[in-house]
This record gives structure tokens, sequence and C-alpha cells, in this order.
């Protein structure tokens, strides 16, 4: 009886996996080391260079920046620098170019995430199946995503160059136009090109974020699709995107968030001209740093800020969803 124990232990000692301590009597766990003071200040110390680092150059410009808000801080004159309370608010509300640059964001956010969400979508959908060179075309895809906003706005800046650009040229050898579009100096094309510029560039991230969650699409769904008889279009509205609808949303707030406060292209294109016609909230306030004024500035700043929260409220309400279902399973 004694031999048949060890043995019995034996063969679980190489069943358990490697590395693993062994059990002890009666099921019981290892206890958990104690926090001591000691090992506190060892972590606190690990923390401190990190948490010095984000207070000293994030925290401190954001409070040092919402206190320039209600000042009269121009670099004009910085002999007066006092407190006006909400009026650069309301030189802000006041100036006639607002409701321009609101309209803009608008426009620069709606038409860029649409398209950027259907062409994504399609890409995925594509570079899921297995076909000769898929690494190579999904390289090719996701390189633009490395790639500097500010350089992608000096690379469109010259296709769309009414003169010698690409743009242009294609379109007058396709018999489309007879005389070249000047895109970026009228005031009714210059938006649409900066959108097709950010279409192009944003493209990535949705094909990249989407193609993740289809592969996680288990392939016992789709036979058990193809069993019950559904077409591409049932198999897509009624298997594929519930399956990912998570993904999706939380893929789409995070892209507005970037969209909304992501004036590098602009910049690049246009600078915010002709006449403000493509100036964004954020492209505004820059425009407005630059000239001096930096309590209007940190009014803006203030403002998008508030507008990026409630993009946050929303996330974090998409993502309670994911949670609670996490919840539910585990238990």
């Amino acid at each position: 009886m004694p031999a048949t124990s060890a043995t019995t232990a034996q063969e679980a000692g190489r069943r358990s996996p490697a590395g693993s301590a062994p059990s002890r009597p009666g099921g019981a766990a290892r206890p958990k080391r104690e926090f001591t003071t000691r090992r506190g200040l060892v972590i606190a110390a690990y923390l401190a260079p990190a948490a010095i680092f984000v207070a000293i150059f994030t925290y401190y410009p954001v409070i040092a920046g919402s206190q320039m808000a209600f000042r009269n801080w121009k670099l004009t004159d910085l002999t007066d620098t006092s407190w006006v309370g909400l009026q650069n608010f309301r030189d802000v509300f006041a100036d006639p170019a607002w409701g321009t640059v609101l309209a803009n964001t608008a426009v620069w956010v709606v038409g860029s995430i649409v398209p950027q969400l259907v062409i994504g979508f399609a890409l995925a959908l594509w570079l899921r199946r297995k076909f000769r060179f898929r690494g190579l075309y999904q390289a090719l895809v996701f390189f633009p995503w490395a790639v500097s906003g500010f350089l992608i706005g000096i690379l469109f800046r010259w296709l769309f160059n009414s003169e010698f650009g690409a743009v242009n040229d294609l379109l007058q050898k396709a018999g489309l136009i007879d005389t070249p579009i000047p895109w970026l100096a009228a005031p009714d094309t210059a938006m649409v090109a900066v959108v097709i510029a950010n279409v192009w560039y944003g493209v990535t991230f949705f094909a990249i974020m989407i193609l993740a969650a289809l592969q996680s699409i288990p392939d016992e769904l789709y036979e058990a699709a193809a069993l019950d008889g559904a077409g591409k279009a049932r198999t897509l509205f009624q298997i594929i995107i519930p399956y990912i609808r998570t993904t999706l949303v939380l893929t789409v707030l995070l892209r507005i968030i970037w969209t909304f406060n992501f004036p590098d292209l602009i910049f690049g294109m246009t600078g915010g001209g002709p006449n403000n016609q493509t100036h964004i909230v954020t492209t505004w306030m820059i425009q407005t740093t630059q000239q001096g004024d930096y309590g209007r500035a940190s009014a803006l700043g203030l403002l998008i800020v508030a507008g990026l929260l409630l993009f946050a409220v929303f996330f974090l309400l998409a993502t309670r969803e994911r949670r609670e279902v996490k919840g539910v399973i585990g238990s």
C-alpha cells in the first residue's frame, strides 16, 4: 500500500505543469505575502520617477493652462495678466469664425469616420481570407499608420496642388475635368481635400482593429450559417457584426476622439485656410496661440477637453457592457 501511494504521487508530480508548486495537504492555498511598510516604500520608489515625470509634464501644464483661460494673458502685453473671469470664453463664442469652425469640425469628424469605417471593414473582410502574399498586403495596408500625420499632410498637399498635382493630372487624363481644380485654394473644395486625405490615413486603424476582431470569430459559426443556408449578407449582419459589435463601438469612439483632436494633417495641407474654411477647433486654438492670445487659446483648450470628456463618458458606458458580460461569463 505505501508503494502504491508513492507511485501515485510520482505520477501526479509528472502530470503537474512544469514549475508549478506542489499542492498543500487538504488543498490549502499558499498564504499570501504580507504587505509591509518596507515593501510599500520599495514600490513607491519604483513608481516615483514616472509619477514625477507625469506630474511635471502633464498635470502642471494642464493646471497652469487652465488658469490662463480666466486671465488677460497676451504676449503683446505681459504686464497686464489680470483676472477677467469668463471673458475669454465670451470672446470665443462671439467670434464670427466660431460657427464656421464648429461646422468644419462636424464635417471633419463625420466625413472622415463614416468612410473610414466602411472601407476599413471591407479591407478587414478581404484580409481575413487566405490568399497568396496576404502578409505583404497587410503590411502595405498597415504602413500609413506608422507615418506622421503632418508628413501625410505635406504629401497630399503636393497631390492636390492645382498646377502640378497628381490628382488633377489623373483627372484630366481620364477626361473628367478640362481645367485644373484649385483644390486647396477654393473654399468649396479645400475641406473635401483634407477629408479625403484623412480617410486614406485613418482607414488603417479600422482595418487593424476589425481584422483582429474578425479573427476571434469561431469557424463553427460560419459552418452553422452555411448549413442553415445563410448568404453573405445574412452572415454579415446576423453573425459577424453582432459578434464584433463591442469592438466596432469602441473603435468608432476612439477614432472620433482622435479625429476631433487631430490638427496635424490640416496644418500640413492648408494651415486652416482659405478664409478659415478648413479650420477645426484644434487648429483654430493653435492659430490663436501663434497670434499671442494665450488666454483665449486656453479657453478653447478647455472647451476641447470638455468635448473629449463627453466622448470619454460614452466610451466608459460602452466598455461597461463588455465588463458586465465578462463578469457573467466568469461567474
